[in-house]
């Protein structure tokens, strides 16, 4: 039994970068992105080959084994392991040299691919091989893995584009393998000299062979390449420190040809028949993969085929020659880079659509859908025989019972597909044994690999046998013997490989439902069916994103796992497993690592399979603090409606942003509210917009369509401009407007009314209050206060309901709180359903009930940022036709602002609240035209813009009201 504290002070007295045995980097590091789970004993991040040297000294002193880890995106378990994770993300993560004369690149194992891309770019240089992952994945593990991509047509394999590597073996020998035996273990060539038939004959001649070593690269004939037997061994061979790599000229034009086909079997047969047109990609991908409405030529099935040229009209020739050549239903062809992206987001969100498949039977299911899981993600047959294979795998599902959406790289063979396997059952893994038996058959009689993409790892290490035979498996275990004698490196993996079916991850997860406080309506209410979501793709661990996307700012910001939403969810993860983290609810470590998420919802709709971990971390802080005190800031902000309330029902606000001007005081009030001391308290609104509301008239007139106008919180008492104008926009389209009622009528008393409501007969026994979406108690995990407040807001609004009256929500947050967070959370009362279904936006309003009105002409660019609330839950679709049919010229970035609501407040987080401000926010207005607008639909993303920036922000109905103002 290994003595971790021993191990771990032996480490940090041996090497520079940082040890950490603590729980939150034990947990992060469980799992990857399949389908397993292994507990480590701790975390080195080394800084340079000395640390890794030293690093790999004390474990083999102590006999523990060693995991290298880059992105931790790999599909087959080969970057979870029992001993030590090395993590090379932390700082060997530099490109040491690119040199565009010899169109090399010389890199560290934790260099994100994007960061290579970025760098060569300007001299019209790329790395080819470009996996879906490559805005997170590391060149280290693209090596270990030999990772391939979709441009392999056109560049081939990781392996392809290697030259030379520098390791460092278990022992201690550091080496520098490449061509003509260099950097060979002694012992490595007798070995191979003995085999020669062997390696001339039993194996797989096809381009994505990932499967097993590639020992096969050893021979005479293949310049006897250390370099690349080593590509995909998946650090089970030797621990990589630096690699020299091949760049390949980009072309300077692109087409993209969409071929479309009438089913997947056509579009499978066809691909092999393009090759010879030299293509850059052959992709493809079914019906049952694409959002309907999607730009797509008709059919049922389609390739992405892209063609490259000095020119665009080079680049577009060529795809022509290719649609021509290629028997079609339709096609297109597109040269503009925009709807380009736009076609290949279509593909690439595959992945994402693959996880979740609507309905079906088998599997564990949810409202959201089955479940499905990697395990097949990546076998490969030659392309020619790949129709006749996909016919058979779709046979052999169906004979299982199981269901799939095969799609991927139809050019190389190589086929993508998750499966709802039932893992966690026992005859569920079961049958996920015998599934994977027999396809592991047929792929094999195909002529096919078991991974033709992302590796054996533990998936499918253990059937190499049916692909290779007995002996050549011996073989390999012979070079693993060579390599690592003492079995140090990633045991467990492609040798003396662990079963297939044994450390699965979700056999640590409780069986019975955990009792939790909202609905969990797309995982069937169950929690731990919510966090399994992640499957560890770390989409949000990019660290720059582009367009309206914004998961996940906090992560951008500090570089740390644990403020990603993956590492949130792999802690919420081993919280429910409880074997690492042991305090469930109680945990400080998952308190930690989600009190740096904003809130911001991003990850709702950016994450690939929509985790929501806004949500889960209101779920968390509800439990954590159960019967507990809060921190300042929960009673302080949490509770900003009472105390707003307050101040306007005792005509105070005037005192109160007096004393909010005197430093002092105000210093005082900040550190008894848990305020960050960096933070001005901004100033409450001398006259409530609903006061205005009722000295300007009492009540709604009009002919026009009723609709009722949602007094937020931050509109009712810190911007009612906002409010003012709404009402002169709604009116001036011929909208009839009204508040909603503040008092709850006795029975029969249905009556939509305004802030004025009366009702002579019923008064004495109405309940007066004011309707509120819960959002400040939502964000703090106040959700029995939140349950009391949505509750009351149904009663009062019971007449609005009946009526049929569309609600006009001015703050996205809060209309983006009424909307998801309302029916979530009071999943029992179906009044909540009803009211998310009327909660409209702005701009959805004007669309829907004034769609025949002219906006006044604004006529000036427009600059600022999509409310996050917006982009991920309401949507900004009808924004961007107002603001174009306004005159409003120009995009809004993405990103989050960073205030999001009470978080940018909080003491402790002002730091990261700036920092993603600067991200895009801040940049996109300072570099703006001078005459732009600054839109800025949020509350918070005017205060921030306010006092990061000393840029007023206005609300998109404040833009269009002044514009109503200047019109004759």
């Amino acid at each position: 039994m290994t003595d971790q504290r021993e191990l771990a002070a032996a480490l940090r007295a041996a090497v520079r970068g940082e040890v950490d045995f603590g729980v939150t980097a034990r947990a992060l590091t469980t799992m990857d992105a399949s389908n397993y789970r292994r507990v480590p004993l701790g975390v080195c991040a080394p800084r340079d080959a000395d640390d890794v040297a030293a690093a790999l000294a004390v474990c083999r002193e102590h006999g523990v084994p060693v995991v290298p880890r880059g992105g931790g995106t790999s599909i087959a378990g080969q970057a979870t392991g029992t001993g030590v994770v090395l993590d090379f993300t932390r700082h060997m993560n530099r490109l040491l040299s690119l040199d565009p004369e010899a169109g090399t690149a010389v890199v560290q194992p934790g260099l994100v691919l994007d960061r290579l891309q970025e760098a060569a770019a300007p001299h019209g240089l790329r790395f080819g091989p470009d996996p879906s992952t490559h805005s997170r994945c590391t060149l280290g593990g693209m090596i270990g893995n030999n990772s391939c991509g979709s441009h392999s047509v056109a560049w081939g394999t990781t392996a392809d584009n290697v030259r030379t590597l520098s390791v460092i073996t278990a022992r201690g020998e550091r080496l520098r393998p490449g061509p003509g035996w260099a950097g060979a273990p002694e012992g490595l060539r007798p070995l191979v000299d003995g085999e020669l038939a062997r390696l001339r004959t039993g194996f797989p001649d096809l381009p994505r062979r990932i499967s097993g070593y590639a020992v096969d690269a050893l021979l005479p004939e293949h310049r006897a390449d250390v370099a690349r037997s080593l590509c995909g061994s998946e650090g089970t061979l030797a621990v990589l420190t630096e690699a020299e790599l091949t760049l390949v000229r980009a072309p300077r034009a692109r087409a993209l040809a969409v071929l479309a086909y009438a089913d997947e079997s056509g579009a499978a047969q066809a691909a092999a028949g393009l090759l010879p047109y030299r293509p850059l990609t052959v992709e493809g991908m079914a019906a049952d993969l694409v959002p309907s409405g999607a730009d797509l030529p008709r059919g049922g099935a389609w390739l992405f085929v892209e063609a490259g040229g000095d020119t665009d009209a080079e680049a577009r020739a060529a795809a022509e020659t290719i649609v021509r050549a290629a028997d079609v239903v339709d096609a297109l062809v597109v040269t503009d880079p925009a709807r380009q992206r736009a076609l290949w987001r279509i593909r690439e969100d595959a992945s994402g659509a693959a996880t979740r498949m609507p309905g079906g039977t088998s599997g564990t299911k949810s409202g959201g859908g089955s479940e499905a899981w990697p395990g097949w993600e990546d076998c490969a047959v030659p392309p020619a025989r790949l129709g006749a294979y996909l016919r058979d795998f779709r046979a052999l599902l169906a004979e299982h019972g199981l269901r799939g959406t095969p799609y991927g790289h139809f050019g190389d063979g190589c086929i993508h597909v998750r499966i709802d396997f039932d893992l966690l059952t026992g005859p569920g893994v079961a049958r996920f044994r015998r599934f994977s038996e027999e396809l592991a058959d047929v792929v094999v009689a195909h002529g096919g690999s078991l991974s033709g993409e992302h590796g054996d790892g533990q998936a499918r290490a253990e059937l190499l046998p049916r692909m290779y035979g007995a002996e050549t498996v011996a073989l390999f275990e012979r070079v693993k013997g060579v390599w690592d004698p003492d079995g140090l490196l990633n045991p467990g993996m492609l040798v003396r490989p662990a079963p297939l079916d044994a450390d699965l991850r979700f056999s640590a997860l409780p069986r019975e439902p955990v009792d939790v406080a909202f609905g969990y309506p797309a995982d069937a209410g169950d929690f731990s069916a919510a966090v399994r979501r992640c499957v560890g793709v770390a989409e949000c661990r990019t660290t720059s994103v582009s367009g309206s996307a914004v998961m996940c700012p906090s992560y951008r910001a500090t570089g740390e796992e644990e403020h990603s939403t993956r590492g949130r969810a792999r802690l919420l993860h081993e919280m429910l497993a409880g074997e690492v983290v042991t305090d469930g609810w109680r945990s400080t470590e998952v308190r930690d690592a989600l009190d740096l998420c904003l809130s911001c919802k991003g990850c709702r709709s950016d994450c690939p399979v929509g985790v929501d971990m806004a949500t889960y971390k209101a779920e968390f802080l509800h439990h954590h603090y159960a019967g507990r005190r809060r921190p300042a800031a929960h009673y302080a902000m949490g509770w900003l409606p009472v105390w707003l309330r307050w101040a306007a029902r005792t005509r105070t606000a005037g005192a109160a942003n007096a004393l909010a001007s005197v430093r002092p005081l105000a210093g005082l009030a900040k550190r008894l509210g848990g305020i960050a001391a960096e933070r001005e308290i901004p100033r409450l609104a001398g006259e409530p917009f609903s006061r205005w509301w009722r000295r300007r008239r009492p009540s709604a007139t009009g002919e026009g369509r009723l609709v009722v106008l949602w007094p937020d919180t931050f509109t009712e008492h810190l911007s009612p401009s906002v409010g003012r104008a709404a009402v002169r926009v709604l009116e001036a389209a011929g909208l009839r407007v009204a508040l909603p009622p503040t008092l709850r009528l006795p029975s029969g008393g249905r009556r939509v009314g305004d802030a004025r409501s009366r009702s002579p007969l019923s008064l004495l026994t109405a309940r007066r209050g004011r309707v509120c979406c819960g959002l400040t108690y939502l964000s703090t995990g106040q959700l029995d206060r939140a349950r009391t407040v949505l509750g009351r807001t149904l009663d009062l609004l019971e007449p609005v309901l009946a009526a049929d009256a569309p609600l006009v929500v001015l703050e996205p947050s809060c209309a983006a709180a009424l909307r998801t967070d309302a029916p979530e959370l009071l999943h029992d009362d179906p009044r909540a359903a009803r009211l998310a279904s009327r909660v409209l936006t702005f701009a959805e309003t004007l669309e829907t009930y004034a769609p025949d009105w002219t906006p006044p002409a604004v006529n000036r660019p427009v600059t600022g940022q999509t409310h996050c609330h917006q982009h991920a839950v309401l949507g900004d679709a009808p924004d961007r036709r107002l603001r174009e049919a306004a005159g409003l010229t120009g995009e809004l970035t993405g990103g989050c602002c960073g205030l999001a609501g009470d978080f940018g407040f909080e003491r402790g987080h002002y730091d990261v609240s700036r920092a993603c401000a600067e991200e895009r926010l801040l940049p996109a207005v300072r570099e703006a035209p001078q005459d732009a607008v600054v839109q800025a639909d949020g509350f918070s993303c005017r205060t921030q813009l306010e006092q990061l920036g000393g840029v007023r922000g206005r609300h998109l109905a404040e833009i269009l009201a002044e514009a109503l103002d200047r019109r004759p």
